[in-house]
């Protein structure tokens, strides 16, 4: 009988698996970074969802291994960059772009998200700490290594109660369709479109280190969620994530004032997760891409991490929450805008291609 009703029970679907996994990865990691204690501790939560938003099993030790050497060498640039870009500024800067240009490539071209992700944080958020002092830089390569190292365990310990189906030829009901890969081509523009979106970005933590870093992090991800929309829905996309993820941030800050404690902390963000990558794995049926539904995450992730620790400090957490937000939604419409004036630029560009030979 036992045998019998193993082969009846209908299996949990393979989109409802990848939202529980997601959310309960993104839940571990956070309770994890601050229950230790790391110096930044939105970035493990982030890293959890750029991992187990992957449709893949995670990492293997092996990845894992080539990740966090990845990571040392990576974050190590960064340290390099930091007096170079006080002595050198020109040249840095030029460096930095180069390295933030070839990390949207890897994203892009390759789908290595992750690693995409510590380049650009090495290349810009490193530097960018270390004008402000070399210690801060020190405690954000220690904050990001840990956070990943966070990430990765979080998502080793929970993908085992909810697995891939790798055995299974039907597509899932959620399951995003399979796109065309870009060409070269593509690949480079896009690239060098989200590099635009990120260096005005990177100027601005230059003049405040230790209080935008958090708006450089968001600018990185803004980056990659404009490559891979559209330009008709890259509104929605940009700006409604961001703030999609700062109403939700409120919300769970609101919640926070009924008991502040992490355990307390850690359910009302997974509870919001939940609801998230529902959206993003299409449990409820829904207009809005994947992208939208995860970059609200990352924004609600990051905002929250600051406004705890303004809260540590003694500092005005709503007058900071409002700059910050502010600050956000105005690089998501620079963001937007930046996308619409390069995309014609690149359209009079090809058009002027295409007639010159008719004018000979």
């Amino acid at each position: 009988m036992i045998h019998h009703l193993s082969h009846t029970q209908t299996p949990m679907p393979l989109a409802a698996r990848r939202c529980f996994r997601l959310a309960f990865s993104t839940g571990l990691a956070l309770a994890a970074s601050y229950g230790l204690g790391i110096a930044i501790p939105f970035v493990a939560p982030v890293f959890a969802v750029l991992l187990a938003a992957v449709p893949a099993p995670p990492p293997g030790l092996r990845a894992a291994f080539t990740l966090m050497l990845f990571v040392v060498v990576g974050l190590g640039i960064g340290m390099l960059l930091g007096p170079l870009l006080q002595r050198a500024p020109l040249t840095s800067l030029a460096v930095v772009a180069l390295g933030v240009f070839i990390s949207n490539r890897m994203a892009i071209g390759e789908g290595k998200a992750l690693p995409a992700t510590l380049l650009a944080l090495g290349f810009t958020a490193i530097p960018a700490a270390h004008t402000a002092s070399a210690d801060l830089a020190a405690a954000l390569v220690e904050a990001v290594t840990l956070g990943v190292a966070a990430a990765l365990v979080s998502l080793w310990l929970v993908y085992p109660l909810f697995p891939e189906n790798v055995l299974s030829s039907q597509r899932p009901s959620g399951a995003a369709v399979p796109v065309a890969a870009p060409s070269a081509t593509e690949v480079h523009w896009l690239s060098l479109r989200a590099t635009l979106i990120v260096l005005p970005a990177f100027a601005l933590t230059l003049t405040n280190p230790t209080t935008n870093l958090p708006f450089l992090v968001k600018s990185i991800l803004l980056g990659r969620e404009a490559s891979m929309a559209q330009l008709r829905g890259a509104g929605m996309t940009l700006v409604g994530s961001t703030l999609c993820g700062g109403v939700c941030a409120v919300a769970v800050w609101w919640c926070l004032g009924f008991a502040v404690e992490l355990w307390f902390f850690t359910g009302w963000v997974l509870l919001i997760s939940l609801i998230l990558a529902a959206g993003a794995f299409q449990i409820f049926r829904n207009p809005m891409t994947p992208g939208f539904w995860l970059g609200s995450l990352m924004s609600m992730l990051i905002l929250l991490g600051a406004a705890v620790q303004d809260s540590a400090l003694g500092n005005d957490v709503y007058r900071a929450f409002l700059i910050r937000m502010t600050l956000f939604v105005l690089v998501s419409l620079y963001a937007l805008c930046a996308m619409s004036l390069l995309d014609r630029f690149r359209e009079k560009l090809l058009k002027r291609r295409l007639l010159r030979p008719a004018s000979r």
